[in-house]
């Protein structure tokens, strides 16, 4: 994609094309008369598309208007993104990334503010927040919020400041594999699947299931005959969780919300709520004592540690893993209890912890599909002990590995497609 400007009688006309091969296609011509709110020649050419995918800051479907101003700081190609009674709505996460920085207190022209990181160098901010949901050195999935549009800071009204940036340089946006144009109105195709792995149905094995971002969000699930399986529960901006909440030995929905820190599981009987955790922390769900019915608790990336929640309300902590690691939880050793681990994306390395009948922890690392994929765990052979994958947004590609036990050589490698990237 390619941007040029030219200056004919004081008129300036801008142009947006795309290569093709070796012919140039223009695929729209602006014109613009003196001072434009909103669309703002820059007299350069559009930045080179990102590495990173990025789509619109906001949950899937919504339509936001994107502008700029030639005062604009620091950069005219930064975005103030609006719609209508805005204020308080949600923001998420344009690219997977880790958080550089998360500032909560409301003293710096940006407000409250966060800047991620995406790799190659390239980064994204979103500022004049009015909540901020994460902290720095969390890893972040597409699709996942990160706080609340607000007015913080040096702004004048409710809006999302938005910039990509390649360090500290801002550069020209890009959604969708398109550079933005300023001034335009876009619907939101940050509808991102979350991997999820569980027993939804008949037969001991785990099903590949997704968790759909969308309102109402659903639970996808690939059924073992073939086919889909779906149960609806959530918003597109909850982060699910799935378990046994009622010891029938199938799996039931759940969803933690950030924004109140509230769980919802559901059952066949009915549903169950109630507050835990804090907003910036990331489910996870099992079955702690061993007597059937899973319990949920989180992983809280700030400290590197699970808070595991029992049905009598006490609540166990274990320190594991690093900051920037995403939990996985599974019956590693096949004696009924789950147990955890954490899985390292840029080295694609799990860390499984058990703990023995004598009380003696075992930690155990393996190495098990390719960097920037997402961890599942799921019991893919219905033997009882959980078994360790990944999913690659990419291809929408579940890579489940078999074995005996985890930490066992795998006996086989088998590749489901399910879900959308």
């Amino acid at each position: 994609m390619w941007l040029e400007t030219a200056h004919v009688s004081g008129v300036t006309v801008v142009a947006l094309g795309r290569r093709e091969g070796g012919n140039v296609r223009v695929c729209r011509l602006l014109v613009v008369l003196g001072m434009t709110i909103g669309l703002v020649s820059v007299g350069a050419a559009a930045s080179a598309e990102p590495v990173a995918d990025h789509e619109l800051p906001f949950p899937c479907g919504q339509s936001w208007t994107g502008t700029t101003r030639s005062s604009h700081s620091p950069d005219k190609r930064a975005i103030d993104f609006n719609r209508p009674d805005d204020l308080g709505d949600p923001v998420v996460a344009s690219a997977p990334g880790v958080v550089l920085t998360a500032d909560t207190v409301d003293d710096s022209g940006y407000g409250r503010w966060v800047l991620l990181d995406h790799g190659n160098g390239e980064r994204s901010l979103y500022a004049h927040l009015k909540a901020v949901f994460v902290t720095s050195g969390q890893r972040i999935d597409l699709g996942q919020q990160l706080g609340k549009v607000g007015s913080t800071g040096n702004s004048t009204g409710p809006h999302l400041h938005y910039e990509q940036k390649q360090l500290d340089t801002v550069v020209w946006p890009w959604f969708s594999g398109v550079a933005f144009t300023f001034g335009s109105t876009l619907p939101s195709a940050n509808c991102a699947d979350v991997p999820l792995a569980a027993n939804w149905v008949r037969g001991a094995a785990a099903e590949p299931t997704v968790f759909r971002r969308r309102t109402p969000a659903r639970f996808l699930f690939r059924k073992p005959g073939g086919g889909q399986g779906a149960r609806r529960l959530g918003a597109s901006t909850d982060e699910p969780v799935v378990g046994d909440w009622d010891g029938s030995g199938h799996a039931n929905p759940g969803r933690f919300r950030p924004s109140s820190r509230a769980f919802l599981l559901k059952t066949p009987a009915g549903r169950v709520s109630f507050r835990f955790g804090l907003r910036t922390d990331k489910p996870v769900a099992g079955d702690w004592d061993g007597d059937g019915s899973w319990e949920v608790g989180v992983w809280r990336s700030s400290a590197a540690s699970f808070l595991l929640r029992r049905a009598d309300g006490t609540v166990s902590t274990v320190v594991l893993g690093a900051t920037d690691e995403l939990p996985v939880t599974g019956d590693w050793d096949g004696d009924g209890v789950t147990d955890l681990g954490t899985f390292d994306p840029d080295t694609a390395t799990f860390t499984l912890r058990r703990v023995d009948a004598s009380g003696t922890t075992w930690l155990a690392s393996v190495v098990f599909g390719e960097p920037g994929q997402l961890p599942v765990a799921g019991d893919w052979d219905g033997n009882g002990t959980t078994d360790l994958g990944t999913w690659d947004r990419a291809t929408s590609t579940f890579h489940q590995r078999r074995a005996p036990e985890p930490t066992a050589p795998a006996r086989t490698r088998t590749s489901v497609r399910h879900g959308a990237g």
